[in-house]
């Protein structure tokens, strides 16, 4: 799949999850709960134990299945690592202008983190594919996407930190490209309580309400 296909992939899907879990299985497990609801867009955080395997085995396994990225890639070293894995995307929190030259040099797309206009721009800039703003809710949340996008509207924003089913229509209607979106459906909880189909119902919830949210 070439970087542009994958690029639209993240733009058509809308929904990212940021998986977070206690251990590999947990993570897999969780993951599969995701996919069942129709969510094939799969972001494996760096502080998942094994994160790199765990790329690894899940790209192996769906091959053009599901979309799997990295998230929480702090430098080009990590990011050139979880590439070589089989990631498809790289996620950051922060502003590295490193890491996104060596995503640019791999051909992959890189969602480097920013809050400020100034730090916004500046990833923009320096190549990124889209800006993950983070902490939005922090900074009042779908509002201030919808403040950013007014001066900046060819910048592809990505919202994470405060999205949640009750929010997630608001950040796109206010312009988001698409949504990060933690515990509120990577429910590592339920998993952990035998009931994936919570997942699974969140993840088609999400899916639905991005759609709707772009339908109006």
């Amino acid at each position: 799949m070439t970087k542009a296909a994958i690029i639209q992939r993240i733009r058509d899907i809308g929904v990212i999850p940021v998986v977070r879990a206690s251990s590999a299985d947990e993570a897999i497990q969780v993951v599969d709960a995701i996919k069942a609801g129709g969510v094939s867009l799969l972001e494996i955080t760096m502080t998942v134990p094994g994160a790199v395997q765990v790329i690894e085995e899940l790209t192996r396994r769906f091959a053009d299945e599901a979309i799997v990225g990295a998230g929480t890639v702090l430098d080009p070293q990590t990011a050139q690592a979880c590439i070589s894995a089989g990631a498809k995307f790289v996620v950051s929190p922060a502003l590295n202008l490193e890491t996104i030259a060596c995503c640019h040099e791999l051909d992959v797309p890189v969602m480097p983190g920013a809050l400020t206009p100034t730090e916004i721009v500046t990833a923009w800039n320096a190549g990124a594919d889209f800006v993950k703003v983070f902490p939005c809710g922090a900074m009042g949340g779908a509002s201030y996407i919808k403040s950013l996008k007014a001066p900046l509207p060819q910048i592809e924003l990505v919202p994470t930190g405060g999205v949640t089913l009750a929010t997630a229509a608001s950040f796109i209607q206010a312009g988001a490209a698409a949504i990060g979106v933690g515990a509120d459906l990577v429910d590592v909880k339920a998993i952990r309580a035998g009931q994936p189909e919570k997942v699974t119902a969140a993840a088609r919830a999400y899916v639905e309400a991005v759609k709707s949210a772009r339908a109006s």
